[in-house]
């Protein structure tokens, strides 16, 4: 059991990274010093940022409770 969560954890840590990195620089961070701040945003976000915002925030909340459940499994 622990080593399946072991690997649940790996996996989504990558899919985390990938989905973090996946998505557009909002400015105001480390991407102007190196310009990327040189865009403007005429609109809001689109459908596919929205829903990369939800899919990201759905495998951040999983691989969270995945943590917790490695740790309480580890621990007993």
């Amino acid at each position: 059991m622990e080593t399946a969560f072991q690997i649940a954890l790996i996996v989504f840590s990558f899919l985390l990274a990938l989905l973090v990195l996946m998505h557009k620089g909002k400015g105001g961070g480390l991407s102007d010093m190196f310009g990327g701040g040189m865009q403007s945003s005429v609109g809001g976000s689109s459908v596919a940022e929205r829903n990369l915002d939800r899919i990201t925030v759905v495998v951040g909340i999983v691989w969270a409770a995945i943590v917790v459940a490695l740790g309480l499994l580890m621990k007993s």
